[in-house]
């Protein structure tokens, strides 16, 4: 019994550690430009594929692992989340050229302005 329990405490502690070395290997791989733009360029239009923003119709391109949004949306958030699309896929930095239209702005505003009305 006394064997199995120390057993059981010695892969508890080896297995988090095993796993922790490996998101970092991969985490440091990725902010050390090892991403290949191809690879970069694969990725993203994987997931643009699968996102809600993939039918903003937004443009984008690779260079130096610098990737470049270009288009127009009508929903604010969807800026930030291609950004964070491109950051997550291995992106070293991101240029976010896309329009929000005036629409969206107002509507983004009047939703906080009523947060805020709420608050007081």
């Amino acid at each position: 019994m006394r064997l199995l329990t120390i057993l059981v405490l010695l892969c508890s502690f080896w297995t988090p550690g095993a796993l922790l070395a490996g998101t970092a290997a991969r985490t440091s791989a990725v902010h050390q430009g090892q991403v290949s733009d191809s690879q970069l360029q694969q990725t993203i239009q994987t997931k643009l594929a699968k996102s809600k923003i993939g039918k903003d119709g937004f443009r984008f391109h690779v260079s130096h692992g610098i990737v470049t949004w270009e288009g127009s949306t009508n929903v604010v958030q969807h800026k930030g989340a291609a950004t964070r699309m491109a950051r997550a896929a291995g992106a070293s930095s991101v240029v976010n050229n896309i329009q929000v239209s005036a629409a969206a702005k107002a509507k983004a505003a009047k939703s906080l302005k009523r947060a805020a009305v709420a608050e007081n």
